[in-house]
């Protein structure tokens, strides 16, 4: 460089600067993070108004970015790290988890293949195996046997690659270059995750071709309505390959019965792909593991912990089998990606697991979340969130003027007032808008039903027994109008 040249990079010490007041901004936030309102109250378009519509010509300094960040940018944040965030499932985070991301945004390399970065590709090994143990998951998920694990983005990729890898063995990998044949057939319960029906139109299979199995009572598939389902497919001259049963759905948790499911599947040689996202930490508990219950007939299985394991967005732990048939499934090998080390045969190259070639060095996150909490710390934590989902449980039951919806066999209630669907969902407007927590809904049996999920990193029992008065007190005065 010239001498005359303007250097534009941060310096290293610059870096050590600013890296601070970003680690102190970090850590100021969730000492305060209860203090804001959880949900934004901010309406359509305000955040961008407030910020220049060009980007600057010359270089602006940190603490003008993290000025504006607190200025401008935190009206518009709903605080999913707020102890008061019960809505949906949630995308908790922690220390360890956020220190483990940040190195490999440090590191910045890319895990494309074992060559690029070894010790990406044999930590993900590592950590993957030391979940199948820590959940207790079927051995044949483990990298020494005829399967192995992957981190995913999403169980959304998850359940998109287990869809490609069911057809392409189902075909005899006969559709890999034009999709599906517009004769196999894939089946969920109406319960089932969206993921599942984006899955089959992305790998050319068609929603038509979709089946929405009918629930029981509890809001779990019917086996019997799924074998029935599939006869008739049969007859019709169709090639059912794959189902998808649900360990926790979205709406109410439900656990679909594994086992049943299974066994059908294996008469008619479909793929099962088990969806844990939500409930499958729970499994760190030997007491939860009853959800499992089943597992060994999955070809597929996933979780994430970035939903309850305090392990930052994103990280999906997806399990198979039969690892041949997934790489088969997704391995393209040009010429420039061709080394040594892969003809051996000897490494993994986990470009070859998902869609996208590249990417980062996700198992550093769960790498150190279960080294700072250590399997008594993470199963202290689940116990403790599942306990005070069943004293909400029985505080609901106790108030005459609210009803249970649904089982509640972890940490999701789905309750609702018995004055009817309007005044459920001018509830839970009052409630949101208030900023003082953060609820989500659904409909069950065609009703409007608020749901809690107690999963919050730092929730504690006096946020939960807040929640409790706030709702008691917003539901009398709606009463009163």
């Amino acid at each position: 460089m010239a001498s005359s040249d303007k250097n534009y990079h941060m310096t290293p010490e610059e870096f050590r600067q600013f890296g601070r007041a970003v680690i102190d901004w970090i850590a100021d936030y969730y000492e305060k993070v209860e203090s804001y309102p959880v949900l934004s109250q901010v309406k359509p378009g305000d955040v961008r108004k407030t910020l220049p519509e060009n980007p600057p010509e010359k270089g602006e300094s940190v603490d003008k970015m993290l000025k504006d960040v607190e200025q401008f940018l935190m009206p518009g944040i709903t605080h999913w790290q707020s102890p008061n965030f019960f809505a949906y499932f949630p995308a908790n985070a922690s220390g360890p988890a956020i220190l483990g991301d940040l190195l490999s945004s440090g590191l910045a390399v890319q895990g494309m293949i074992w060559a690029t970065s070894p010790a990406c590709t044999e930590l993900e090994t590592l950590v993957l195996d030391w979940l199948v143990e820590m959940l207790d998951l079927p051995r044949k998920f483990k990298s020494d046997s005829t399967g192995g694990g992957v981190i995913q983005d999403t169980a959304s990729s998850a359940s998109l690659c287990a869809v490609l890898a069911a057809r392409e063995r189902t075909s005899n990998f006969q559709v890999n270059a034009k999709g599906g044949n517009g004769k196999l057939v894939a089946y969920t319960s109406t319960q089932g995750h969206s993921s599942i029906e984006k899955a089959v139109k992305i790998a050319g299979i068609g929603k038509d071709n979709l089946r929405l199995i009918e629930v029981d009572e509890k809001f779990a598939l019917q086996p019997a309505a799924l074998e029935a389902r599939i006869k008739e497919d049969l007859k019709n001259g169709l090639t059912p390959f794959f189902v998808c049963a649900t360990v926790g759905t979205t709406s109410s948790h439900a656990l679909d019965p594994l086992k049943e499911i299974g066994e059908i599947c294996q008469r008619y040689q479909l793929w099962l792909h088990v969806d844990a996202a939500m409930a499958g930490t729970a499994a760190l508990c030997p007491e939860f593991r009853f959800i499992h219950q089943g597992l060994e007939y999955a070809d597929s299985y996933c979780f994430n912990p970035h939903k309850w394991m305090f392990t930052n967005f994103d990280c999906d732990c997806f399990y198979v089998a039969d690892r041949n048939i997934l790489i088969k499934t997704l391995s393209v090998l040009p010429e420039y990606l061709k080394n040594k080390a892969t003809e051996s045969g000897a490494v993994i190259d986990y470009r070859d697991w998902h869609i996208p070639m590249g990417r980062r060095f996700r198992s550093l996150k769960p790498w150190f979340v279960i080294r700072h909490y250590g399997i008594e710390g993470l199963q202290y934590l689940i116990r403790k969130h599942v306990q005070m989902a069943q004293n909400f449980k029985q505080w609901v039951e106790a108030d005459p003027r609210f009803e249970i919806v649904a089982p509640v066999p972890l940490n999701l209630i789905c309750f609702r007032h018995k004055g009817g669907d309007k005044f459920n969902e001018k509830l839970l407007e009052k409630l949101n808008n208030s900023g003082e927590l953060y609820l989500s809904h659904t409909k069950l049996n065609d009703q409007y039903v608020i749901r809690m999920c107690i999963a919050q990193t730092h929730t504690e029992e006096r946020h939960v027994r807040t929640a409790w008065q706030k709702i008691q007190q917003t539901a009398t005065a709606l009463e009163n109008e």
